[in-house]
């Protein structure tokens, strides 16, 4: 079982989250000029990286707030840096 350090309440366990997927994907600036491939692209490609990854986690069973953090894939490590923000 995993321990994730929750901003406001503390290390909890990783049942009480939900997985957010990839941070800082950025919406499109003009959508209704993007083409179908491009917008399939947006929607459903994401990195899948073997390592450090910057994601969102929502505490679901507690403060219900989103926050982002970095893990390493691998080991599931929660690395600390000053990546991991709140939003």
């Amino acid at each position: 079982m995993m321990l994730i350090p929750c901003p406001w309440c503390g290390p909890r366990n990783e049942t009480e989250f939900h997985h957010g997927g990839q941070a800082d994907v950025s919406y499109p600036a003009d959508p209704s000029a993007v083409s179908d491939v491009d917008w399939a692209h947006f929607l459903f490609y994401r990195a899948n990286p073997k390592g450090a990854f910057t994601e969102r986690w929502n505490h679901q069973a507690g403060c219900r707030r989103w926050f982002t953090l970095r893990r390493d894939t691998r080991t599931n490590e929660i690395l600390h840096d000053d990546r991991a923000v709140t939003r």
